[in-house]
């Protein structure tokens, strides 16, 4: 490895190879080799989108738009796009679908390890190190869309097979690039949530010794239990590993909040914020290990006021992170409109041909992220109600009953025939017309957010490099 790049962990801090202080900021690629149904549009999990995809336009046409989308979401423009607002790091999910099939465990498949490359090496070339994030594992490491989970029950937890596997897709991604410098690190698995929290901890154990077998230098990024909320999982510090954190706001993933101010009856300001920050890196800072936030960043609604203060909690989270030196990977890059830097077009191809069911999905809530109840209050009440009376103390793991009532009803009991009806909406194109629905995503296609952008162009200045 080239020594005069790679990243190394050195007490509280990451520096290169000359020693000097590298701070990892810039954002993470959701919606490419891991699709969620805020960012692409696509109601439900990703899987049953390919599903239903396949079923409406046949396997040739669907092959080909998906391989279409995941070819202009992110190339070499997006990199040189990114290293011009100053990014240096860009987090890269991927789901285990692209290297492994279900039918054939523990067969890696070298076709996803190339898209892999592509994305490591397009941010080399402009000089933004790459961290791996395993978004999606065998099994589900949580209960939720993202990490492609149809239900609400995360099985990884309880199956040793899905253990075995992730082992060995991560012994095989270590061999690959141990001698990668721009290559930051490795992102095991994304917020995983053990119900029991008993077997979290020995599995990051044996992970941590079979990458360290392959590759004993790149960094770990280790996200905590509980959606990287829970720390205690950890006893001893390994070495080389950063522990991450997740840091959302309330009033920036809330639609209906206000900052500074209310929120679902609490208010936030600065000092709040600030004291969330420090509730979840109080691990990193009582071990002296450097702090990174794996995700954070507000949503947007298209209302003006409730947006600008969207974005003022954004630049109050910035300044606390360059105080406290943390590196940070803001999500999300890219998406329809709801919290990226840069969306596809209200009037492209891809928005226009989906626009009824992005509107059914708004109407029913089915998107946890960026969804609202308030349309279907009227199903909603009863339940909660119901489960008030009858099961005064249910508190399912990992947020309690009315988050669960929540997930139960909207986004698998709603969202799962909104499925089928989004890929109708498909059912005509061929082969032949899938380059301008997945163009959509191209850069030169989309819409920058320009006040984030201006935001972002001002704190990865040289010039703002000092702490506030």
């Amino acid at each position: 490895m080239d020594d005069r790049h790679a990243v190394r962990v050195q007490g509280d801090r990451l520096v290169d190879g000359d020693g000097a202080t590298v701070l990892l900021r810039g954002f993470g690629l959701g919606g490419w080799m891991t699709m969620e149904n805020f960012i692409t549009g696509h109601p439900g999990t990703e899987s049953q989108l390919r599903r239903a995809m396949r079923r409406s336009m046949g396997a040739e046409a669907s092959e080909a738009f998906f391989d279409r989308l995941l070819t202009d979401f992110f190339g070499d423009a997006d990199a040189a796009y990114l290293a011009g607002l100053g990014v240096t790091c860009l987090r890269v999910p991927f789901s285990y679908h692209h290297v492994e099939d279900d039918a054939a465990p523990f067969r890696l498949k070298e076709s996803g390890f190339r898209r892999l490359d592509q994305v490591v090496d397009a941010c080399a070339a402009h000089g933004i190190y790459t961290i791996l994030d395993l978004h999606s594992a065998p099994g589900y490491q949580n209960q939720n869309w993202h990490s492609d989970n149809p239900s609400h029950w995360a099985h990884f937890w309880t199956h040793p097979h899905f253990q075995d596997r992730v082992v060995h897709l991560w012994e095989a991604l270590a061999a690959r690039y141990r001698d990668n410098p721009w290559v930051a690190g490795y992102n095991p698995l994304n917020e995983p949530a053990d119900p029991s929290g008993e077997v979290i901890g020995p599995f990051y154990t044996r992970l941590e010794r079979a990458i360290r077998a392959v590759d004993p230098g790149h960094v770990l990024f280790l996200d905590g239990n509980r959606y990287s909320t829970d720390f205690s999982v950890f006893t001893d510090v390994f070495d080389q590993t950063v522990y991450t954190a997740h840091d959302y706001a309330l009033p920036g993933i809330a639609t209906e909040s206000r900052y500074p101010g209310q929120t679902r009856g609490q208010h936030f300001d600065r000092g709040t914020v600030e004291a969330k920050f420090l509730e979840r890196t109080a691990f990193m800072r009582r071990t002296g290990t450097p702090i990174w936030i794996g995700e954070f960043g507000p949503l947007y609604t298209g209302d003006a006021d409730r947006d600008a203060g969207a974005l003022r909690l954004l630049r109050d989270q910035l300044d606390l992170y360059r105080e406290h030196g943390a590196s940070w990977s803001l999500w999300t890059y890219k998406d329809v409109g709801t919290q990226g830097l840069v969306h596809a077009a209200t009037d492209s191809p891809y928005l226009d041909r989906i626009r009824p069911v992005l509107e059914k999905k708004r109407r029913l809530g089915t998107d946890s992220w960026g969804g609202s109840e308030q349309g279907i209050r009227d199903v909603l009440a009863p339940v909660e109600e119901l489960f008030a009376r009858e099961f005064p103390d249910f508190d399912p793991f990992p947020w309690g009953a009315k988050p669960w009532i929540n997930l139960l009803v909207r986004h698998l009991l709603l969202a799962e025939p909104l499925v089928d009806e989004f890929a109708q909406r498909f059912g005509d194109v061929g082969v032949a017309d899938v380059g301008p629905l997945a163009g959509s995503f191209a850069l030169d296609r989309c819409v920058r957010r320009s006040a984030l952008e201006d935001l972002l162009r001002a704190e990865l200045s040289p010039a703002a490099q000092q702490p506030v």
